[in-house]
């Protein structure tokens, strides 16, 4: 199976590197799915989305992300994110409660943690 490189970093820390089989991710034209051979590309990701790795060896990786863009060169992917958090670091209940929020921003984060945890659970 065709592989390549990936690195997901956001501002604060490095979330993962490796070689994986496929990327996805929420972007400002729609979501895209990036396979090894991929024509090079720059996009932007949209605020609250989602990424997804599909890592050679391992379970697939999902991660809320705030903004930040995603580069393909022909052997790598590159996800640079403003904020991502894993889907296993997000604390639900936390997440729900925050939803009542009056801060936007804190509003749209979490919409964006809980999005990452119904996708995790149905990809088991």
């Amino acid at each position: 199976m065709a592989e390549f490189t990936v690195q997901m970093v956001s501002v604060d820390r490095m979330l993962w590197s490796g070689q994986a089989t496929m990327v996805t991710a929420q972007t400002t034209e729609g979501e895209i799915g990036v396979l090894p051979g991929h024509e090079p590309l720059l996009g932007q990701l949209v605020s609250n989305g989602i990424v997804t790795i599909d890592p050679v060896d391992g379970d697939k990786l999902i991660a809320a992300v705030q903004d930040g863009f995603l580069t393909v060169t022909s052997d790598k992917v590159t996800v640079l994110a403003h904020n991502a958090s894993w889907s296993s670091e997000i604390d639900e209940e936390a997440s729900t409660r925050r939803l009542e929020s009056e801060d936007a921003a804190e509003k749209a984060r979490a919409e964006s943690d809980l999005k990452a945890l119904r996708r995790s659970r149905e990809t088991r």
